[in-house]
């Protein structure tokens, strides 16, 4: 190893807390197999809020399942996870025995899935989920019940009511906010969210992340949002990671994704992303659907649905381009892009 590529490594080291590289989650169908996570490669930067974004069944659910070896069987996961709970300290999650993955989860990384309204068990008091996560992990309850204490009262709810409470005796975004407070209660270093906030109002959904960067600031924690709604998670994140048929397509901070993103998937979605200040005629929809995940195209995947797209892009599958220090993308024609596909995001700012 030259110096250059060690400093390089240390580096990376320091502000990663998780890579991923060549990930990958297959399943075995009559028809073929499934490829439902292909090769996946991100670093997740420590103390960051990271916005996974894509349209339905572009793969960020099952990435977030393999962020904590939660596939469910007959799934296979392949590749390399590697978490840094302290710089220049590398696990291999993939290598955890039961037990060990057991630890990990929850303690380490944990996750808030999908609909709170299903994740509480009905005949269970909210006290009785912290108690039952508390004692899973040997952590003492008094200390575990004052820690979930702090935690609901800095969600802005009463701890004893909401502790004493069933679950169907809460709100929706009375359950979403329990649900991050045990989710927490053992104080894990990486938060990973996926689609929190798909069952609430639009005032509850901006309620809940005002609250989040609240709660990552206050306790300096990796927060990884995942959601289909990309304005919802853009107030929120400082990195912006596009997900298209199971692969990162482009990753940049929030701003040069708004302003420059060089994808032209990328591109195509933020045209056709609601937003209350943009006449409804600006709205553009992407032609074309979602590849099969038996049968993504060969080259890039999405040069069926590219205006850009080539007999390259047909044949060959891009390598990821560097726009700038921050922001990558996976494209042959991004330089293009801009011009092939503009989007409306500072007339919709210049109207407001």
């Amino acid at each position: 190893m030259t110096a250059e590529s060690f400093t390089e490594t240390k580096q990376r080291e320091q502000d990663s807390i998780l890579e991923v590289r060549n990930t990958s989650v297959s399943f075995d169908m009559e028809r073929g197999k499934s490829k439902v996570l292909d090769n996946a490669t991100i670093d997740i930067r420590r103390d960051e809020i990271i916005g996974i974004v894509g349209e339905s069944g572009s793969g960020k659910s099952m990435f977030a399942s393999a962020l904590l070896d939660a596939v469910v069987a007959p799934g296979v996961l392949t590749g390399d996870i590697t978490y840094y709970p302290r710089p220049g300290t590398a696990v291999d999650i993939l290598d955890f025995d039961r037990a060990e993955l057991q630890q990990h989860r929850w303690e380490e990384i944990s996750m808030v899935f999908q609909g709170a309204m299903s994740s509480f068990n009905p005949t269970m008091r909210i006290r009785g989920h912290f108690e039952e996560t508390l004692t899973a992990h040997s952590v003492d309850l008094k200390t575990g019940i004052e820690r979930a204490h702090q935690l609901l009262s800095d969600l802005y709810m009463s701890p004893e009511r909401v502790l004493d409470s069933y679950p169907h005796e809460l709100s929706g975004g009375m359950k979403q906010r329990a649900l991050i407070a045990l989710s927490l209660v053992l104080e894990p270093k990486v938060l990973v969210m996926d689609e929190p906030t798909a069952a609430l109002d639009l005032l509850m959904q901006r309620s809940i992340l005002r609250l989040l960067t609240d709660i990552q600031e206050k306790y300096d924690i990796t927060l990884i949002f995942i959601t289909h709604d990309l304005p919802l998670v853009a107030d929120l994140a400082d990195r912006l990671a596009v997900m298209y048929a199971f692969r990162f397509v482009e990753v940049g901070s929030t701003e040069e994704i708004l302003q420059s993103a060089a994808h032209p998937y990328a591109r195509s979605l933020l045209n056709a992303t609601p937003n209350l200040n943009a006449p409804i005629e600006k709205m553009q929809s992407i032609d074309g659907s979602s590849p099969d995940p038996v049968k993504v195209p060969p080259g890039c995947s999405y040069h069926p649905r590219c205006p850009l797209a080539d007999e390259t892009c047909q044949e060959n599958d891009p390598a990821y381009h560097t726009i700038t220090a921050d922001h990558q993308a996976k494209c042959f024609h991004w330089e293009q892009s801009a011009e092939a596909i503009p989007f409306t995001l500072d007339q919709q700012e210049s109207d407001q």
